[in-house]
């Protein structure tokens, strides 16, 4: 088992490139999965990408287009673009000041537990938001992480959403650190209808570091996962 993560952080880069991109790496992954049944001393490797993307809204493929509150002549006046893709999910939004964390695991090399690995995906947010006195939990029959669920104010912080396919791993989560939360106000965030979103900055009345967000979510993905990156 190959628990190294090849760590790859590619700045501000557009949606459609970075989703080409980690299809590309994904059919790697599979391809060399293929070729160990002909060699079995052959390694999977294993890829987290992180990136910001330029404002875009995502459907997942069991999405409800509905969701999306805005038409196509107020997508390109607000400078977003839409596209539906083949994660798990609802409807979501990348932008400025979010954090986007895409593993690309083997995980045979890991676990093979799809429900494990959403759970230790929101743990990895979990620890990091409780460095910065953030109290993040779950809330059940819904995917991510929340704050102050089970009272009227409760709020998303972090949505996530994967693709699984001979135990490869695609797509990821989506941490709102400096986002503007105006943007969400164009859908019905993960088809949730009544919740509100938040981000870091909101929480803390503040402007945060966002490198120093990533390698806190480095750390503990790292310790969860037990994985090294290099």
């Amino acid at each position: 088992m190959n628990k190294s993560i090849q760590l790859r952080d590619l700045g501000n880069k557009d949606y459609k490139e970075t989703w080409d991109y980690q299809e590309a790496l994904f059919k790697e992954i599979v391809d060399v999965k293929l070729g160990k049944r002909n060699n079995p001393q052959l390694v999977t490797p294993n890829y987290f990408l992180f990136v910001e993307h330029p404002h875009v809204y995502t459907l997942g493929k069991s999405g409800d287009i509905s969701n999306l509150l805005l038409s196509e002549k107020q997508l390109e006046a607000k400078g977003a673009t839409f596209y539906k893709i083949n994660r798990g999910g609802d409807i979501t939004y990348h932008g400025p000041g979010q954090i986007v964390g895409y593993p690309i695991l083997d995980l045979e090399n890991f676990f093979t537990d799809i429900h494990k690995y959403l759970r230790l995906l929101e743990e990895v947010i979990i620890l990091s938001l409780a460095e910065y006195n953030i109290l993040g939990t779950r809330s059940e029959g819904e995917t991510g992480v929340w704050l102050d669920v089970g009272t009227p104010f409760a709020r998303k912080i972090c949505a996530m959403g994967v693709r699984a396919s001979r135990w490869v791993t695609m797509h990821g989560f989506a941490l709102n650190v400096n986002a503007d939360l105006g943007y969400f106000d164009n859908i019905i965030p993960c088809g949730i209808r009544g919740k509100a979103v938040t981000s870091m900055h909101v929480e803390l009345g503040q402007k945060v570091d966002e490198q120093e967000v990533k390698a806190k979510i480095q750390k503990h993905f790292s310790v969860l996962f037990e994985a090294a990156f290099i």
